[in-house]
Order: structure tokens, then C-alpha cells, then sequence
């Protein structure tokens, strides 16, 4: 009877994983328009200054990039990997002529910024998809300085991946605001799933895959590249402005063999800079660090992991006495203004005004393969993936075993908010904040879901500042847009109801925001 019962199961996954396959290629699978690219990929994004007024055409569009030996077929801004790097001043006001030359349609999400709710590009919530073929005008006001992004919100999993993102760098009206370096410089981390034939593994034009953990790629990109490189001159301080654009993977960026601090982080600077061995930056999130080369030689850019250290690139470090010192020394840590930050005193030991829990149903896909218990039937070698056990340290950083990971969909996951006070979940979330109040949210990532793993939580419109991780304080505070929670954590954030309109939250893994993990919040003028 037993072996009746396991020979039933067997059956059963099976059966579910050919849906999951005739789903994911009901569409012609394509890594890139199905019309051919019409441009060739600049790999060097250059930068751009805007001034207030200032207006930019910005195109997306099919090219051609070179990976790993390979002739890719891929998505550029402008015709650059990653797009160009805007350069704005704060307080400053820009409009982007926005065209569309894909097959796919999509939009212009400004991550981060604090734009009004029309300029958002949350298609189709504040503004229809833009069509292939297409423009869309954005008008974009810039209050607050920091490092922030640009991106799709239309099939993200697959047009974000496949090239479309770039930076904004918002230039503090204060010069005291950063410390002095002698340059600054834009990091962006991605990877990308290569197959055996060194090709860009492809994408379903009809629906999304890799739903369950999300699409890890197996190549790693700095700048585009899979061979970055840079020099510097000996003793050099430059800041780096990181952003993490992969769709899954964690970063724990480090410089092998220079000094390192970390400075600020998504909305700008952080209460105070601390001196740091490697920096966790989840997806969609950025970090402000400053580097001293103080020695010649080369040194190491790395993704450090409990598993293996992945080398990002390097740096040759020049010898050379021409570098001038800096009028306040790199080795004094310096603080922000209290002005910068609210009084966090009264919060940290209020309760919660909304709580969510982050959780995941995979319905009678987890039921057959013993997924929804700890240690089911395929908890053995393929590990936590199949097991429903919390990682270790709370971060999946690899994806173990893709078979089911990559024909799962949102047709046989569902990744979910919900509220505990309600049940409600999802986009049924009603919240409504009065501008001008802050909202204290207690975000739980639930350890007995029947997937535990790390999620980046991202508000749009608005900003936050995180209170405390599983009941300890955070005393660095600083600006966020994103929240990276580790499985099996509880983090409390503040959130501050600045940005009059009807906003999205949602995971920032795509996968799992197209999988159902995303709600709606409302601010109104009080």
C-alpha cells in the first residue's frame, strides 16, 4: 500500500510538472523581440548631466552584446548595458521622452524617486502599458539625493533581465553632504542565466517562469560585464554608487585587499559611516561605499557567500604620488545632520500600526512533493528548495536544483502579503495614510511558509527607515525604498507618508510580485 501511495505521488508531480511546461512554452520563447535587434550594445554607460528643466529622449530597444563568447540577443536603453547614468541635481525637475522600439510593451519605473503618482510608470496601475511602437512622456521632480534607478514594471522578469536598467544619481544641493573623495563611480551587479549552448536561457512570451525561488543566473555582470576592470591610483578614495539589478541574487560585495566604508544606502546618507569587511545588498537595493587603494597591486572586486567567493572583476591599483590629500581625512568617520532623520526615540518600542506576513501557497504542488512540511519527501540532497525548511543564515544565495524551480509559474505558486488583522491579502489590502504621519509596519517573513526564503520589500512613492531586525535596534538609520528580509525574520520599518497617491508594494523579486506578492496603499492630504 505504501509503495501504491508513493507510485500515486510520483505520478501526480509528474503530471504537474508537464502543466507547468506546456504553460511556460504555450508562447514562442524568445530572449529578446521576436523582430531582431536594431542596434548594437555600448557596454560603457556613459554619464549624463541634466540640469533642472533639462529634457532626455531615452529609447528602449533590441540589441546585439557579447557574453561569455556568445552573441546575445538582448534590451538596451539607448543602445547601453546598463542604460545611462542620469545625473541630476537635487530639488531638480527633468522630462524623459520616452519611446518603446520593442515587441514587448512596458514602461519607465523611476525606483526609489519620489515622483508624482502619474509619473510612477507602475503600469498598468498609474499609466497603461506603453505598446510597442510607442512613447510616453515623464515629467520627474528629484527632492531627495541618493542613488536610484530606472527600470520596466511591464514583464520585468524577462525585459529587466535581458538589459533594461540604469541609474540616477542625485547630486546633493549641501557639498557637505558626502565626505570628500577624489571621484565617484556607479557599480551595478547583475547576473544572468546562461544554457549549455552559452546562450541567454530564454523566456515564454506568455507567462512567467522560475515563480518558486526566482530566475538566478549563473553569469555575473559588473557594469555589464563579465571582465570588469578599472584602475586606480595609489591612495585614491573613490565612492561607489552599488545597485544590485539582478532579478534573484543577493550581493556581499567586498574589495579584496582595500579599505572599505560604508556611507549611505538607497535614499542617501546614513546616520553615521562605519567601517565595513563586505556590504549584503539584496536586489533592487543600493549602497553608497567609499574605497581607499592605499597599497599598489590589484585588488579584488568579490561576491562572498557561506559557499564559494565569486570574482566580479578587479582593479589595478597604480603606483603613483600625485594623488592629493583629501581636506578631511578618509580615516575620520563622519556623521549625518540629526536634521536629516525623525526622532526614532518614541518608535522603537510602539506596536505595530499594519503587520504583514510573507508567505507562500503552493497549493497541491507542495502537497505532492512534501514541500508544505519541514524535511517532505524531497528534503534530502536537493536541499532546503524542495524541503520547506528556513536556509541557514535566512538567504537562499543559489538556486540548488532548477527543474521545478524552472517550470514553476504563477499558476502553480501563489507568493503572498497578509494581513494578520483581516486575513486579507494581496492587492485586497486596503490601507489609506494621511500625508504628513509616519506608519510603523512590522514586516514578518513567515518560517513555516512552505518556502521560507529572503524577500526585498519595496514601497513605492514613499521612503523608510528600518527600526529594528527580530527585536534588535538598528542604530545606523538611513533612508530606504527596499528592505531585504531574511526567511524566518521580523523587521520593523517607519514609513513616512509624504507622496499624495495610490502606491504599489511589492516583492522585488519579479517572479514573485508576478506570482501575487504585491498590494496597494493610499496616501491623501491630510
Amino acid at each position: 500500500m505504501k509503495k501504491y501511495s508513493v507510485h500515486i505521488l510520483v505520478c501526480f508531480v509528474a503530471i504537474l510538472l508537464l502543466i507547468a511546461v506546456l504553460a511556460w512554452s504555450s508562447g514562442t520563447p524568445s530572449s529578446a523581440p521576436t523582430d531582431g535587434p536594431t542596434g548594437i550594445a555600448d557596454t560603457t554607460s556613459g554619464l549624463v548631466t541634466l540640469e533642472s528643466g533639462d529634457t532626455y529622449d531615452l529609447v528602449a530597444r533590441p540589441v546585439q552584446k557579447e557574453i561569455g563568447g556568445k552573441t546575445q540577443n538582448m534590451l538596451a536603453y539607448n543602445g547601453q548595458i546598463p542604460g545611462p547614468v542620469l545625473k541630476v541635481k537635487q530639488g531638480s525637475e527633468i522630462t524623459i521622452r520616452f519611446k518603446n522600439e520593442m515587441d514587448w510593451e512596458t514602461s519607465l519605473h523611476s525606483h526609489g524617486v519620489r515622483v508624482d503618482n502619474a509619473m510612477d510608470g507602475a503600469a498598468p496601475f498609474t499609466q497603461p502599458h506603453v505598446p510597442p511602437g510607442e512613447s510616453f512622456t515623464y515629467t520627474l521632480r528629484f527632492p531627495d539625493a541618493g542613488a536610484y534607478w530606472y527600470h520596466p514594471h511591464s514583464r520585468e522578469d524577462a525585459t529587466q533581465e535581458l538589459g533594461l536598467y540604469g541609474m540616477f544619481i542625485v547630486e546633493p544641493q549641501d557639498i557637505t553632504y558626502w565626505n570628500p573623495v577624489h571621484r565617484e563611480m556607479p557599480l551595478v551587479l547583475d547576473d544572468v542565466l546562461v544554457d549549455a549552448n552559452g546562450l541567454i536561457a530564454p523566456f515564454s512570451n506568455t507567462t512567467v517562469s522560475h515563480a518558486l525561488m526566482g530566475r538566478f543566473g549563473n553569469t555575473m555582470l559588473v557594469n555589464g560585464r563579465t571582465d570588469f576592470a578599472m584602475s586606480a591610483k595609489q591612495d585614491e578614495v573613490i565612492r561607489f554608487y552599488v545597485l544590485n539589478a539582478a532579478n534573484t541574487r543577493p550581493f556581499k560585495l567586498a574589495f579584496d585587499g582595500a579599505k572599505m566604508k560604508l556611507v549611505g544606502s538607497d535614499g542617501g546618507r546614513a546616520a553615521h559611516d562605519e567601517w565595513v569587511e563586505d556590504v549584503l545588498i539584496g536586489p533592487s537595493e543600493r549602497a553608497v561605499v567609499e574605497v581607499k587603494f592605499d597599497r599598489p597591486g590589484q585588488v579584488q572586486i568579490e561576491h562572498r557567500t557561506p559557499l564559494r567567493t565569486y570574482a566580479l572583476g578587479r582593479v589595478r591599483v597604480l603606483a603613483d604620488d600625485s594623488v592629493s590629500a583629501l581636506p578631511i581625512s578618509y580615516e575620520v568617520l563622519g556623521e549625518a545632520p540629526y536634521t536629516m532623520f525623525p526622532n526614532l526615540a518614541d518608535w522603537y518600542d510602539r506596536e505595530p500600526d499594519k503587520r504583514l506576513r510573507l508567505d507562500v501557497d503552493l497549493g497541491m504542488m507542495g502537497q505532492s512533493s512534501g514541500m508544505a512540511g519541514h524535511g517532505g519527501m524531497m528534503g534530502g540532497p536537493m536541499g532546503h528548495e524542495m524541503a520547506g525548511e528556513p536556509p541557514e543564515d535566512g538567504i537562499e544565495w543559489e538556486q540548488p536544483a532548477d527543474l521545478m524551480n524552472a517550470m514553476s509559474t504563477p499558476r502553480t505558486v501563489k507568493w503572498k502579503f497578509v494581513e494578520d488583522a483581516t486575513g486579507r491579502e494581496n492587492m485586497d489590502i486596503d490601507w489609506t495614510f494621511k500625508k504628513g504621519e509616519y506608519v510603523k509596519m512590522r514586516l514578518v517573513n513567515d518560517p513555516d511558509s512552505d518556502h521560507p526564503m529572503q524577500h526585498p520589500i519595496h514601497l513605492h512613492g514613499q521612503r523608510f527607515m528600518i527600526l529594528a531586525r527580530d527585536g534588535k535596534r538598528d542604530d545606523n538609520p538611513v533612508w530606504k525604498d527596499t528592505v531585504f528580509v531574511k526567511a524566518g525574520e521580523t523587521v520593523d520599518i517607519l514609513v513616512e507618508a509624504s507622496n499624495p497617491g495610490e502606491w504599489l508594494m511589492h516583492c522585488h523579486i519579479p517572479e514573485h510580485m508576478e506570482s501575487g506578492m504585491m498590494g496597494e496603499f493610499k496616501v491623501i492630504e491630510s
